[in-house]
């Protein structure tokens, strides 16, 4: 009777500290990153119901995570205010959407994945969260490769389920296991990003390292995606200045930043002047013009309701006003405004907009000064991928939705910890720890 007695009791001690140790961390952490990576290639291979269903069983375990830690996590800083503050307005707009029920369906999946990512934020560190990133991106992007040439070199049959094309051997444009070339395109740019990192922390043997790069930089070009190389120089710009910044003595490091930021402002003006001659260098001007026309008709429909917008649905309800009549008029099938600056205007009005610039603006003031003052290589990757975030959706809506949101929420949590006001106010206040698996 003893030993019965003291089984069940056992048991509810063993699931915490499985919940709480750093493997199961490690594991959760790859499993949210591999759902939100390899989106399109769940839904295409096994539906959406087994999508959303995977997204609401990693939910339950997040939620469960954070309850067993809650002892080592302050909820004075579990969730940026500008990130409360944009979900809680989302939410808001179900009740003024032309469809409240369907757009409550999709805020639900917008919270769900804000938190799956500040989950991750509290559970892993930088470094840890870039590793497990990395491992999933590798995974992505060779299972792409290989799909690619079965498509476009052995069989030379599209696999239209996947969206494959089969395109390889006239060198692109290639869309892997991700539907499309431009979101291919943004996520061989955040690999790269991870990927560069990871060498710099010396976290990967130096011939996985060189497949790695070798491989995203290659899948970025065969893409051929129009924003891609724009996407690249603003990266790689950014990764040169915030090196200069590291770079710079302390003391002159206040006035490197500021001469800096002069030539940065110079240059997109230059670069804003000289846009047509840009684009036509770049032969993206049908493209463009498609744009242009979109973001045109978006805009004349945020304008009805410019405070409050048209109500959350993140990907369009192509059946829904006023998606539905911007796609009839310009005989197009959008699912997206190309743009999340626009998309989000026209769902979720100026209010929305300021709420995502204040977000996405305040992390990446954050983080920058935190990469420029830390010694180590693995703070430049939320600045970085912060500025690939802001560029991309110049172009796409990819930060508001699946992967893009998910590190865009990632990247505020992490910010926020070590620059937060939160942090400081609760610097003070000592809490306990969860016991924990030693890393390996």
């Amino acid at each position: 009777m003893t030993q019965d007695a003291a089984g069940p009791a056992s048991a509810p001690s063993a699931a915490a500290r499985l919940l709480a140790s750093a493997d199961f961390a490690r594991a959760f952490t790859v499993a949210a990153f591999a759902m939100l990576v390899g989106a399109h290639f769940v839904v295409a291979v096994s539906g959406v119901v087994v999508a959303r269903t995977i997204v609401a069983g990693l939910c339950v375990v997040a939620v469960a995570i954070l309850w067993v830690r809650r002892a080592e996590i302050s909820l004075l800083r579990l969730v940026p205010t500008t990130l409360t503050l944009l979900v809680l307005w989302a939410f808001a707009s179900v009740f003024w959407s032309t469809d409240p029920l369907g757009s409550f369906a999709r805020w639900l999946g917008m919270a769900a994945v804000a938190l799956l990512a500040v989950t991750i934020g509290h559970v892993r560190d930088t470094l840890q969260t870039v590793r497990a990133l990395g491992d999933v991106l590798r995974v992505a992007l060779t299972l792409s490769l290989i799909l690619e040439v079965l498509s476009g070199v052995i069989f030379d049959v599209p696999f239209r389920f996947l969206g494959i094309q089969g395109n390889l051997a006239s060198f692109g444009p290639i869309q892997g296991i991700f539907g499309t070339r431009n979101v291919l395109g943004f996520v061989a740019v955040v690999a790269l990003i991870t990927f560069a990192v990871e060498r710099g922390a010396h976290s990967l043997r130096p011939g996985l390292s060189v497949y790695s790069l070798s491989l995203a930089t290659g899948l970025a070009l065969l893409s051929a995606s129009p924003t891609v190389l724009i996407l690249l120089i603003t990266v790689g710009a950014a990764t040169g200045i915030l090196a200069i910044v590291r770079a710079a003595p302390a003391a002159r490091r206040p006035l490197t930043q500021a001469v800096l930021a002069g030539v940065v402002v110079v240059v997109a003006v230059a670069a804003y002047v000289q846009r047509e001659r840009i684009i036509d260098l770049l032969g993206a001007a049908d493209d463009l013009r498609m744009r242009t026309n979109l973001w045109t008709l978006s805009a004349y429909f945020a304008a009805r309701q410019p405070v409050q917008g048209w109500g959350w649905f993140g990907p369009w309800d192509v059946n829904e006003i006023p998606f539905a009549r911007i796609n009839d008029l310009l005989d197009q099938q959008h699912t997206t405004a190309l743009n999340a600056y626009v998309d989000i205007h026209l769902q979720l009005g100026w209010v929305g907009v300021l709420l995502l610039c204040a977000m996405g603006g305040i992390a990446l003031v954050r983080s920058w000064v935190d990469a420029s003052e830390r010694r180590s290589i693995v703070y430049a990757w939320t600045p970085l991928m912060l500025v690939a975030l802001a560029v991309t959706s110049m172009f796409e809506s990819l930060a508001l939705f699946g992967l893009g949101w998910m590190l865009l929420v990632l990247c505020a949590v992490r910010a926020g910890q070590s620059r937060g006001w939160r942090e400081r106010l609760g610097a003070a206040t000592p809490t306990g720890t969860v016991p924990t698996l030693p890393e390996r």
